[in-house]
């Protein structure tokens, strides 16, 4: 008797243990960022902004807010090389008016960001995020992630098309906090791929 009420409470035990970490796994994957993209890309878009010179300094944001009002949002924030490397950086983050202005304005002292339509801002991203691969630069792990915050909108419906690179070659323009370690190792990536003379470099100054 005594045994069989031990095996009872050790069942037991055990599918209390089970339950709690199937309610853990649920609660971690509501939480998670592919998950929040998601639930953002349901709402009303709000903004889409693109840097307005980004084809001439070859850096540039694309950013995407999203959200019942224009108070309140998710933003979507990609950071892209149109010259070389594609999508450098994703962030997604719950936001204000007044953070989505302050971020403008900061962005700004290099170019200022102007309002696109959000088919566009699809199709530049997907197809730049495809042109640096073709060098073997993937886009930022997040990038997948993320870029579904457009949701419905086609890039298809886009029929702009995109020149990336300068004079048909990319240009590898080292950023403010690449080590001298990161630019060796990119350059004899450029070399591998494509040889002394199928890329530019143009050093910071």
């Amino acid at each position: 008797m005594a045994t069989n009420m031990a095996q009872k409470r050790a069942r037991k035990a055990q599918r209390h243990k089970q339950l709690v970490a199937a309610r853990r796994k649920a609660e971690a994957l509501e939480a998670s960022l592919p998950a929040q993209v998601l639930r953002a890309a349901q709402a009303p878009i709000q903004r889409c902004l693109l840097t307005e010179d980004i084809f001439d300094i070859g850096m540039g944001t694309v950013v995407l807010a999203r959200g019942a009002t224009p108070d309140r949002f998710a933003m979507s924030v990609f950071l892209i090389d149109v010259f070389c490397l594609g999508i450098k950086n994703v962030m997604f983050r719950a936001a204000d008016r007044e953070i989505l202005e302050m971020y403008m304005d900061a962005s700004a002292a290099a170019s200022a960001m102007v309002p696109v339509d959000p088919s566009y801002a699809r199709k530049l991203l997907r197809d730049v995020a495809a042109w640096s691969q073709s060098i073997d630069f993937a886009p930022h792990p997040d990038f997948a992630a993320v870029e579904r915050a457009f949701g419905d909108v086609s890039a298809d419906a886009s029929d702009a098309v995109f020149q990336f690179g300068r004079d048909g070659k990319p240009v590898y323009i080292p950023g403010p906090n690449d080590t001298a370690a990161l630019i060796r190792r990119r350059v004899e990536h450029l070399q591998k791929y494509l040889g002394n003379d199928g890329f530019g470099f143009e050093a910071v100054a």
